[in-house]
C-alpha cells in the first residue's frame, strides 16, 4: 500500500490521472459529465486521490441543475502549494511544511516549486525559475496564474536614457534577477562602445514608440534604436534627428573603438562579408554603440528570438562595397546541442536554405537578391566608389521608410530611388541551456569610414521552449 505522500509523488512524476472524483451520497462515483436528474445532490472532490480529509482539504457538494447537468463542486478545498512556515499541510499530503524536491529540478517546496507541492503535468519544467510559456495551460512559473500574458514594462522609459536596464525593458526583457537568485531575469545591462569599453555618444541610441511613421513596436509600447549617427527619425528629439547622408551624416556620432575581440578573432582578424563583396578596410569600429545584457535563462527555455530591423543610407549606391555598416547580435552560451550557435557568436546572419553562404545582416543583404532587404525601391545598386554593380528585385514596399528621412527622393545608380532602404522586420534566434547565465551583445558600427549612417531597431524578445535554427530570417508572427 502506497502512503499518501508516495501516491502523490507517483501521480506527479508519472503524470497519472489521480482525480477528479465525484461521489453520490451512497459513496459511489458518478460521472460529472453524464446527464442527471434535476435537483439531485452529490458529494464531490476534485483533488488527487488520497488527499481528501488530509490537512485542510475537504469535499464539497454539487447539484443537478435544471438542464440535467451537474453544477461545479461547491465548498471543496483542494491541495495548494505548500506555504512553508505557516504550520498548515497546504498540499494535503500528510506532512506539514515539508521542504522537498520531488521532481528533481533543483527547486524545493519552500523555494516556491508548485510542482513539488501539488499534482503537476510537467515535473522538472515547472518552478519559479521558469517563464510562463504561452498556450500550454500550465502555470510554468508557479505564480498562481496559468498562461499569464507577457509583461509590459516599457511604457514610461525616457527616450534618451543612457541606462542599460531601460534598453533591456525596451526590448521586452522585463524581469530582473541577481547572480544568487534562482529565478530568470536580466542580471546586468550596460551601454558601451563595440569593444566593451567607454561610453557611446548620447545620440547613438534611443527608446521610441515609432521610427518615422511606418515602424511600430513588435512588443510592448516602445522599441530600442541603435545608430551610427543619431537614433532618430524626422521630427524626433532627445536625441534630435540628424540627416543620414549630409551634415552630421558625414561625421557619424564621433566615437570609435576596437571591434569585439572574440568576434573579430573568430573570423581570422577580419570582418565577415557578403559573398562576392569587397572586404571592409580599417581596424576600428567607427561610431559604435553596444548594449550588453547578462541574463539567467529560464529553467524551461531552450532558445530565444528577437525582432530586428536594419535601415541604411548606404542603399543603393554602396551595396556590396567596403562601406557596410555592421550590426551584430553576439551570444555567449555553453549550448552544444543540435543546431549549434555560430562559432563567431553572431546570430545576425542569413544563410539561404541548402547553401553554405552566409550574409551578415546589413546593407549587403541587398546584393544577390537574398530576399531579406525589402523596404526599398528596385533598381540598380553598387554604383558608388568601391561598389560592385548589381540590381535588386526583392523590394516590396517603402512604407517603413516613411517619415524616417530615408524616404527623401534621390536619383542614384541610374534610377529614381530614395535616400536609403531597409530590411523590414527580421527574426533573430539563438539556442541556450535552461538555467544558464548568458551574455547577449547587440551592437552597430560603421566600417571603412564615418560617412552615411544606419539604424538598427530591436524589440519583442521572447523565450522559446524548443531549440531553434540560429540565425536571422524574415519575421514570423
Amino acid at each position: 500500500m502506497l502512503s499518501t505522500r508516495s501516491s502523490f509523488v507517483l501521480c506527479a512524476l508519472l503524470l497519472v490521472a489521480c482525480g477528479p472524483s465525484v461521489r453520490n451520497n451512497g459513496g459511489d462515483d458518478v460521472d460529472p459529465n453524464a446527464p442527471c436528474e434535476p435537483g439531485a445532490v452529490a458529494d464531490c472532490y476534485s483533488g488527487q486521490e488520497g488527499t481528501e480529509g488530509v490537512g485542510p482539504c475537504k469535499g464539497g457538494m454539487r447539484t443537478c441543475e435544471a438542464g440535467g447537468t451537474w453544477s461545479q463542486c461547491i465548498g471543496e478545498v483542494q491541495p495548494s502549494q505548500e506555504l512553508c512556515g505557516d504550520s498548515v499541510d497546504n498540499n494535503c499530503n500528510g506532512t506539514i511544511d515539508e521542504d522537498v524536491d520531488a521532481d528533481g529540478d533543483g527547486v524545493t517546496t519552500c523555494g516556491g516549486d508548485c510542482c513539488d507541492s501539488t499534482e503537476c503535468s510537467l515535473p522538472g519544467a515547472v518552478n519559479p525559475g521558469a517563464f510562463d510559456a504561452p498556450g500550454n495551460s500550465v502555470d510554468d512559473d508557479c505564480n498562481g496564474v496559468v498562461d499569464d500574458s507577457q509583461a509590459i514594462c516599457d511604457q514610461n522609459l525616457a527616450t534618451g536614457t543612457m541606462n542599460g536596464m531601460d534598453y533591456a525593458k525596451a526590448i521586452d526583457l522585463c524581469q530582473t534577477a541577481t547572480m544568487t537568485e534562482k529565478k530568470w531575469g536580466v542580471i546586468s545591462a550596460t551601454l558601451t562602445l563595440a569593444d566593451g569599453t567607454g561610453v557611446p555618444a548620447t545620440k547613438a541610441q534611443s527608446i521610441r514608440p515609432k521610427f518615422g511613421t511606418g515602424v511600430l513596436p513588435k512588443g510592448g509600447t516602445k522599441m530600442a534604436l541603435f545608430s551610427t549617427g543619431a537614433a532618430a527619425g524626422m521630427g524626433d528629439t532627445n536625441p534630435a534627428y540628424q540627416d543620414f547622408q549630409s551634415g552630421g551624416g558625414l561625421n557619424g556620432n564621433g566615437t570609435q573603438s576596437a571591434f569585439p575581440s572574440d568576434f573579430y578573432t573568430a573570423n581570422g582578424n577580419k570582418l565577415p562579408n557578403a559573398p562576392g563583396c569587397p572586404a571592409p578596410t580599417g581596424t576600428n569600429a567607427m561610431d559604435p554603440t553596444m548594449l550588453t545584457l547578462t541574463i539567467r535563462v529560464p529553467t524551461n527555455a531552450k532558445a530565444f528570438k528577437i525582432a530586428t530591423n536594419f535601415f541604411s543610407s548606404e542603399f543603393p549606391e554602396y551595396v556590396c562595397s567596403p562601406y557596410n555598416d555592421f550590426f551584430v547580435v553576439l551570444l555567449d552560451s555553453v549550448y552544444n546541442g543540435p543546431n549549434p550557435n555560430p562559432m563567431d557568436k553572431n546570430l545576425a546572419f542569413y544563410q539561404p536554405m541548402g547553401s553554405m553562404q552566409k550574409y551578415p545582416v546589413g546593407v549587403n543583404l541587398a546584393y544577390g537578391d537574398t530576399g531579406l532587404f525589402t523596404q526599398c525601391m528596385n533598381g540598380g545598386t553598387g554604383c558608388g566608389i568601391g561598389g560592385v554593380a548589381g540590381t535588386i528585385n526583392t523590394c516590396m514596399a517603402t512604407t517603413q521608410l516613411a517619415g524616417t528621412g530615408l524616404d527623401a527622393a534621390e536619383s542614384r545608380c541610374g534610377s529614381n530611388t530614395m535616400q536609403g532602404g531597409g530590411t523590414g522586420w527580421l527574426e533573430t534566434s539563438g539556442n541556450v541551456n535552461p538555467g544558464e547565465i548568458i551574455k547577449l551583445r547587440i551592437a552597430i558600427w560603421d566600417t571603412s569610414d564615418r560617412n552615411l549612417d544606419s539604424v538598427a531597431i530591436v524589440d519583442g524578445f521572447q523565450w522559446l521552449v524548443d531549440a531553434s535554427q540560429p540565425g536571422t530570417v524574415i519575421f514570423r508572427q
